[in-house]
């Protein structure tokens, strides 16, 4: 004999008056939390792509605003394959946001730099008021600090190797490269 199983929810769209809380309180948290992710990944990618920029490539730029970086150290510190960072720095280089120069001691190796203009698109569109906003969409401020305490203490327990690398790139997002300052951001530089 197996236990009486209950009917699943419906995960299709809520029924008209029907209340979408009560909807969601029935999923997993790690579907809630998935589902939360994606939306504002999709608001994200709908606002970089007026820069013909994505999720994943914007954080390209961000670490190579501190200075040229070698494909595997971008992947490194992405998080992702040597493959997939070869397809991210191919748009970039496509879009002109992106150069691949010769290694200065080592013809087998490249290094992948920010451009003028690379560096304008990553001023432009990686807002972080913008992104924070699509974040916090529909929280009041008390819900705000309570979300980014109990996801602070999530990604505490759970480290990724990827995490160091990227952290420092965006610890201060628009803080000037070596030799630079914040208000040389629209200058040309490549």
């Amino acid at each position: 004999m197996f236990p009486a199983v209950s009917e699943p929810a419906a995960s299709g769209p809520a029924a008209p008056g029907a209340d979408p809380v009560a909807r969601f309180n029935q999923w997993p948290t790690g579907r809630l939390i998935s589902a939360a992710a994606r939306r504002i990944e999709r608001d994200w990618n709908a606002h970089l792509s007026g820069w013909d920029l994505n999720h994943a490539s914007l954080p390209v730029l961000f670490l190579l605003l501190r200075g040229p970086r070698s494909q595997h150290e971008l992947a490194q510190a992405s998080g992702v394959t040597e493959q997939t960072m070869s397809r991210i720095v191919a748009r970039l280089e496509r879009s002109a946001y992106v150069d691949r120069l010769p290694h200065a001691h080592d013809r087998r190796r490249h290094d992948v730099v920010l451009t003028a203009s690379g560096r304008a698109a990553l001023f432009e569109a990686g807002d972080p008021q913008v992104a924070e906003e699509m974040s916090i969409r529909g929280l009041d401020p008390d819900q705000v600090e309570q979300l980014r305490g109990l996801l602070t203490v999530m990604l505490a327990q759970r480290p990724h190797a990827s995490d160091a690398g990227l952290t420092d790139a965006l610890d201060h997002p628009f803080a000037a490269p070596p030799g630079g300052s914040d208000a040389d951001h629209g200058a040309d530089h490549g």
